[in-house]
């Protein structure tokens, strides 16, 4: 029994060995000189300058048809090429003010409950999304947005006033 107290009593010796590479002054350790080289100086250097890129082909078709080509893509195109169209994620966005104005029932609360104050703060996010993705959305989303943010300011105001 008293081998064991004797093991209890002693802690063993830790021995800790510094394995990082470089010293608290930024240079490299003796130990590891020989495995790391310094860089190529010339591949630090900037590159020179390209050449400018060559003008852009003149299109065969007026733009109107190839912007309404770009806005459509095909089917086979989104199969391959998977992205989030700008609706799904300002849907969820969407769904929150209609839930903060009562238009829409929570799937978590038994009764649809009004938040004015919630409703506010996401018609004013949304707000700030069409105005910050002006010019850069398709049509399709630029209808689908203001014809939503429309529908909450009318059910905004509507809503305040009743209460």
């Amino acid at each position: 029994m008293s081998g064991k107290a004797n093991e209890k009593q002693a802690p063993k010796e830790l021995k800790v060995t510094d394995k990082r590479i470089f010293t608290p002054e930024g240079d490299i350790r003796e130990e590891f000189k020989t495995e790391i080289k310094p860089a190529d100086p010339q591949a630090a250097k900037p590159p020179a300058e390209a050449p400018p890129p060559p003008p852009p082909p003149k299109p065969s078709e007026p733009p109107k048809q190839q912007e309404k080509r770009d806005d459509r893509r095909s089917i086979a195109d989104k199969a391959t090429n998977p992205e989030t169209p700008f609706t799904d994620f300002i849907e969820p966005l969407i769904a929150q003010a209609y839930m903060s104005l009562g238009m829409l029932r929570n799937p978590y609360q038994p009764q649809a409950k009004i938040d004015t104050g919630a409703a506010r703060q996401m018609i004013e996010i949304l707000t700030l999304l069409q105005e910050k993705t002006k010019g850069n959305l398709t049509a399709d989303e630029d209808d689908f947005l203001s014809t939503h943010l429309g529908e909450l300011k009318l059910a905004f105001v509507q809503r305040t006033k009743s209460i």
